[in-house]
């Protein structure tokens, strides 16, 4: 009996170092795999944005041309820097950039703050129509606004001018002035703020506020005294991402302040790729430049909200109070109708116009109406044009592969640093974050450097667009996943587990088709706005890969106003078509996915 238990125990204790050996190599292949698979998303990200962005500062430190003596023969040098910093256009491009992305953000903080505050706080009527209305900007593309309100506040032919006289009022519109920059600036770029502040206003407990007018502070008061100081990092948030995407516009500087000689860095830039023989050099070295001043504010924004105390969510529920405003509510949903007019039925309007008119000579308000005056010989040179179908097949087939490949990778970059445990995912968030502080500009300057020395590479193809897409909007894609992970318990994923469920089988039948309206959401934004980005693709188009934003552009310079008016129609209406047939499938997953957890009756 003894030696049957002696046995017996044994037995057991044999079973139980296997057992443990089996789990400690489990545990070591789990380690390997989780390393190998950091590993890879560094290498990735590194391919997509440190590569670039180290051969931007080598260009910027050396004084050889990448075309003509490729990466073999750099010679390092200061002397690009030190003709950059003492250059009196470079200065004069920093101060006008800082003046018109400064003051298009202080308009674009008013009216996003403003029409957060009235969906969120007050009992204004249509409040989901005005929340509707404050987000259109964000897809209309920079040039076509700029072109629009080009026709519209023109000195000489401009539309609004055009009314004025006939009315006979005495005003004159220039947007070719720096006041025009921040004008349209400051509308197109409220949504920014509206999107953090609206969010923040939602989260946060009335009662702070209700506490402040107990103690006898008037609404306004409470306003500018409890509300906004409690979600300033939202504000700052806003603020500082419309104004790096302001720093990296080039569409509007170009149409609205080159007439006036106003010059930007953005415009600067593509000044010096542009000369012969061109400059890249000089213009990696503005491009360094612009990503200090960007990664500065990045900075600051940090340094300005860390320390102080923000929380404002609390254990208990709560319900955002609406303030009663009474008559003045009416007005508060009539600037929501103005913002609409002025930003999208009047631009829109004044496209239409220039678009079907022969000539935009209009001696009278009769002839405005005159239907003689109008035809389509604008839209039929634009198509009869060979590199226009060219340019839309380029455009979607760009779109298609950054929507596909750049999902993906937010996925992969969202699901690691929010759902697992793994060695090195802030690592891979803040090389992910890197971006937010390089416009695009600089963005398609560095891919430039990166891969026109290298033959047989990726200069010259689509998939150099895609890959600067990919990186430029990498920030956008990974939070706009990121909640989407965040609202997922991580229940749901251990259950699988229990049931023995491997981990990619979890993600396949649990995490993706939770998450699937927001992967939707962000490949629809990566496709929307690797339409409209002309910044990146200046630098790295081909005649054989030009995109629309790109031909838009030509065709501006190349001064035919009619055919410039017709493209940018094309390109609205392209662009409105795809927004709704996303948001068409988006309704669709919803759907299906609620009727899949609706109990069986």
């Amino acid at each position: 009996m003894d030696a049957l238990a002696d046995q017996t125990g044994v037995a057991y204790g044999a079973a139980a170092v296997r057992n443990a050996a089996h789990a400690s190599t489990d545990t070591r292949r789990s380690r390997l795999a989780s390393r190998a698979w950091i590993a890879f998303l560094v290498a990735l990200l590194g391919f997509l944005v440190i590569y670039p962005v180290a051969m931007l500062v080598v260009g910027a430190i050396t004084d050889s041309n990448p075309v003509v003596d490729g990466l073999a023969g750099l010679h390092p040098s200061i002397a690009n820097f030190t003709a950059v910093l003492t250059n009196p256009n470079v200065r004069d491009a920093l101060i006008n950039s800082l003046i018109a992305c400064g003051g298009g953000t202080a308009l674009a903080l008013t009216i996003g703050l403003t029409f957060s505050w009235i969906v969120v706080r007050t009992n204004t009527p249509a409040k989901g129509f005005i929340a509707a209305v404050s987000m259109i900007p964000l897809f209309v593309p920079p040039l076509v606004a700029g072109v629009a309100w080009v026709m519209l506040g023109s000195p000489k032919t401009g539309l609004i001018n055009l009314a004025f006289k006939w009315l006979g009022i005495s005003l004159h519109v220039d947007l070719y002035t720096m006041g025009g920059l921040i004008f349209v600036f400051g509308i197109y770029y409220a949504p920014y703020v509206y999107m953090f502040t609206a969010s923040a206003l939602r989260n946060m407990d009335p009662s702070l506020e209700e506490a402040a007018e107990v103690a006898g502070a008037s609404p306004v008061a409470t306003l500018f005294t409890v509300t906004f100081p409690l979600i300033l990092p939202a504000i700052i948030s806003g603020m500082l991402l419309s104004f790096v995407v302001m720093l990296g516009i080039y569409g509007i500087p170009a149409v609205l302040g080159a007439p006036a000689n106003i010059s930007v860095l953005t415009t600067y830039i593509f000044k010096l790729t542009a000369w012969q023989p061109p400059l890249y050099n000089t213009a990696a070295a503005v491009a360094v430049v612009l990503m200090v001043v960007t990664g500065f504010l990045v900075v600051m924004q940090q340094k300005v909200i860390s320390g102080r105390s923000y929380a404002t969510v609390a254990g208990k529920a709560f319900r955002p109070r609406s303030l009663d405003l009474g008559p003045w509510r009416w007005a508060t949903l009539g600037l929501a109708v103005v913002y609409l007019l002025v930003v999208v039925i009047v631009p829109t309007l004044a496209l239409v116009i220039t678009a079907f008119r022969k000539f935009m000579f209009i001696p009278t308000i009769a002839s405005l109406v005159d239907m003689r005056q109008y035809s389509l010989m604008h839209f039929q040179a634009v198509f009869d044009n060979s590199i226009t179908m060219l340019s839309i097949w380029n455009t979607l087939e760009v779109g298609v592969i950054t929507a596909i490949a750049g999902g993906a990778l937010a996925f992969a970059i969202g699901y690691t640093v929010h759902r697992t445990q793994v060695g090195g995912r802030r690592a891979i968030d803040l090389l992910s974050s890197l971006p937010v502080a390089i416009p695009g500009l600089v963005v398609g300057v560095a891919y430039l450097w990166a891969w026109i020395a290298i033959p047989g590479g990726l200069y010259g193809t689509i998939w150099i667009l895609a890959l600067a897409f990919i990186a430029r909007f990498m920030p956008d894609t990974v939070k706009v996943l990121s909640t989407s992970f965040m609202q997922i318990h991580r229940e749901l994923e251990e259950a699988a587990w229990v049931c023995g469920r491997g981990l990619l089988s979890t993600i396949r039948t649990i995490v993706l088709p939770l998450a699937s309206p927001g992967v939707i959401a962000a490949m629809t934004l990566l496709f929307v706005l690797g339409i409209r980005e002309l910044g990146s693709s200046l630098f790295l188009y081909t005649s054989n890969t030009t995109v629309m934003a790109v031909l838009l552009l030509d065709y501006y310079e190349g001064g035919n106003t009619g055919k410039t008016a017709a493209f940018s129609l094309v390109q609205t209406l392209l662009l409105a078509v795809l927004i709704g047939g996303f948001n068409l499938i988006k309704w669709l997953v919803a759907r299906r996915a609620a009727a899949k957890a609706r109990p069986a009756t």
